[in-house]
């Protein structure tokens, strides 16, 4: 397979700094390596470029924290995964979770300018379904899906032209952080969001068994993987960890279930904060989890 590996190095979405250090603590974590070893042909594009927060005035616009050069890197991100060739595997790697807006969009209409129904799996502690309206906080690395289904803010709603996420092509997994007000909105949306509950009930098994049957007559499937997604104690440099969260074999176990299902086309990893790692280990459990979602087997 080619794999085409994109970093956008951006934490201006989030209340925390760090995470625009994520791609190279991923590269550091000998990510490139990793999937050559797997038989894949790997290409690394660099970065898009992100501006500094030092170099830009904090502002809300619109209860939207830093919206500008949000906007311009979530742009560039979607044009650069739309241009790769088909047959190509984006791997995005982030930054804080806001980038999902471009890479989404960007794998979404990649080939396909009509915008042909894409499914995401958005394997986060957090649902990320807030407006400017709803957020309590204003930083939008707590807004994307919403965007991404045509909520919130027109211009980082149309990212993608006319071209929107169905809400019944998301299914959310790990899910224990949800704010009041997106409760509501999620409930009203009719999106399939997994808490840590029913990882406990369940297992990731019939969990994975769902997702399939609700997502696997569609051409492409993203994986949104946020570490926090995973438990502090597994991942713990993180933007906003939350306790309780994936083990380190569920995580694989669900990699490796998409995997065997043939029907993942593209890949983020978002949220990885190497200021509040020890030793780089975050990076490395999410390089293992990209390594089981394209095809690292223990036998």
């Amino acid at each position: 397979m080619n794999i085409s590996i994109l970093g956008i190095p951006m934490d201006l979405g989030a209340g925390r700094r760090g995470v625009d250090m994520g791609p190279s603590a991923l590269r550091n974590a000998h990510l490139s390596r990793a999937l050559r070893d797997l038989g894949h042909r790997v290409t690394d594009l660099g970065d898009v470029r992100v501006a500094l927060p030092e170099s830009i005035d904090k502002h809300e616009e619109g209860g939207l924290v830093f919206l500008d050069p949000i906007l311009d890197a979530c742009r560039a991100a979607a044009e650069q995964v739309a241009a790769l060739p088909e047959g190509t595997f984006p791997l995005t790697l982030g930054g804080d979770h806001s980038v999902s807006m471009g890479t989404v969009t960007g794998n979404a209409l990649r080939g396909n300018p009509a915008g042909e129904r894409t499914g995401l799996i958005w394997v986060d502690a957090h649902t990320d379904y807030n407006t400017p309206r709803s957020s309590p906080s204003g930083n939008i690395h707590g807004m994307p899906v919403a965007h991404l289904t045509g909520l919130g803010d027109p211009r980082l709603a149309g990212l993608g032209g006319g071209w929107h996420m169905r809400p019944e092509d998301i299914v959310m997994i790990g899910i224990r952080s949800v704010d009041p007000h997106e409760r509501e909105l999620l409930r009203e949306a009719g999106i399939k969001a997994y808490t840590m509950k029913d990882v406990d009930q369940l297992g990731i098994t019939r969990i994975h068994e769902e997702t399939m049957e609700r997502l696997g007559h569609l051409k492409r499937l993203h994986v949104s993987f946020d570490a926090d997604a995973l438990d502090p104690g597994v991942c713990p440099g993180v933007g906003t960890p939350v306790a309780g969260g994936l083990t380190y074999r569920e995580g694989h176990l669900l990699m490796e279930l998409l995997s065997e299902s043939g029907r993942v086309t593209s890949m983020d990893i978002v949220e990885v904060n190497p200021i509040l790692d020890t030793r780089n280990q975050t990076a490395e459990v999410m390089v293992g989890m990209a390594a089981s979602l394209l095809g690292q087997r223990i036998l």
